[in-house]
């Protein structure tokens, strides 16, 4: 049998078994998704323990900012001391993925401390919420640095990449019986198939949900 042969019949059998499994109706299952390694409590509390050793105000800011709001590093480094209202507890995120803008909430205990970071911020003339001290707005890599590094000073061995610790976010609120629909319009993620529930839900609704359990967040 010559090899055009072969695949003509390979083509023939497949056909044949699809028709016959369209015809006996019989499902094949598909493999799940693999879920993405999330951090444990444990190891949240450990990392974060290490930040508080640091003795690092701007470090601690910005992680509890990262964590507590579930933003992309991308979006957090672009974030302005305009875009951050302190009166609602909340930050506009501006072109995040997709180029879309939505506002994210953040906890009331939480306010204090940000809003003496921005007024220390202010004081030194700065754009952005996160700078060097040479004016310059945070990068991207150089907070990856960072997590990595206080990931390294909490005994932290596997990978726990940026994403990780933001999936952990959202994973727990869900873990309080917050719905989908109201964690999706600050994740930033998209879901075509609620998507028209979403559109219909309000911001102020979702921070209601966030408030009430935020404070049970394994860090405070």
């Amino acid at each position: 049998m010559s090899p055009t042969e072969s695949r003509d019949k390979i083509y023939y059998l497949k056909s044949l078994f699809r028709e016959l499994r369209k015809e006996l109706e019989i499902q094949i299952p598909r493999a799940s998704a693999r879920l993405p390694a999330v951090p444990s409590e444990d190891e949240i509390q450990r990392f974060y323990e290490a930040v508080w050793k640091a003795r690092k105000f701007a470090d601690m800011v910005l992680i509890k900012t990262l964590f507590y709001t579930g933003v992309r590093i991308s979006e957090l480094v672009n974030v302005r001391l305009s875009d951050v209202d302190l009166e609602r507890c909340q930050i506009r995120i501006n072109r995040g993925k997709g180029d879309k803008d939505r506002v994210v909430p953040f906890p009331p205990a939480f306010r204090e401390l940000l809003g003496m970071h921005m007024q220390h911020m202010q004081q030194r003339s700065a754009i952005y919420v996160f700078e060097s001290s040479r004016r310059r707005k945070y990068s991207d890599r150089g907070v990856r640095k960072m997590l990595a590094r206080y990931a390294a000073a909490a005994g932290i061995t596997r990978s726990m990449s940026p994403h990780k610790w933001r999936h952990f976010l959202f994973t727990w609120l869900k873990k309080q019986g917050i719905d989908d629909a109201l964690i999706q319009p600050y994740s930033g993620h998209e879901s075509r198939e609620s998507l028209e529930i979403y559109s219909r839900l309000s911001i102020a609704e979702a921070q209601r949900e966030y408030d009430q359990v935020i404070g049970k967040f394994p860090i405070q």
